[in-house]
């Protein structure tokens, strides 16, 4: 087994019309042992910028502070928070390799074969707020029920021009 399939995860995020969803399941495991179902996947790193690390929990953690840690250098010299063409660019900077700009969705981490044949079943261009939540949802519960190394249930954000919402999903506590 990889080390990247370690902790096991389920990531995706995607676009809408004037908006955005990232979700992510909610189960730390070591391998098949479950440790937590409420482990934090999506990372804030503005009010509306947010980034989902999949792999080893504690490289991830380790990742999102040095990208806090940026953005905040970033806002003291410009004083403006960073646009999300700015923040992909960092991100590729700092994991040493150029990544590809997603127009629709993308999905990581163990479940990502899943993710993928769900979210191309399921995604449509130009969704409304509530129509993407309903998809990205039904996307990553049937995703995770298919990958035993991620699950206990969801946690997505939903994000337009003028609010973010948090939504708990419930999911398989098996």
């Amino acid at each position: 087994m990889s080390i990247f399939e370690y902790n096991g995860s389920a990531l995706v995020a995607m676009v809408g019309k004037n908006c955005f969803a990232i979700a992510s399941d909610r189960r730390l495991g070591v391998q098949l042992q479950t440790i937590a179902t409420d482990f934090q996947k999506i990372y804030r790193i503005h009010h509306t910028l947010f980034i989902g690390l999949a792999g080893l929990a504690t490289d991830t953690q380790t990742l999102y502070q040095r990208l806090v840690f940026r953005h905040k250098l970033y806002h003291l010299r410009e004083e403006r928070d960073m646009k999300p063409e700015t923040f992909a660019s960092l991100v590729s900077a700092v994991l040493y390799e150029k990544r590809e700009l997603a127009k629709d969705f993308v999905v990581a981490g163990t479940a990502s074969e899943s993710l993928y044949g769900a979210c191309e079943s399921m995604f449509k261009p130009d969704m409304e707020a509530e129509e993407l939540f309903e998809t990205i949802s039904q996307a990553l519960i049937s995703s995770v029920d298919r990958d035993c190394l991620s699950g206990w249930g969801g946690h997505v954000y939903l994000v337009t021009p003028t609010e973010v919402t948090e939504r708990i999903l419930k999911g398989r506590m098996d």
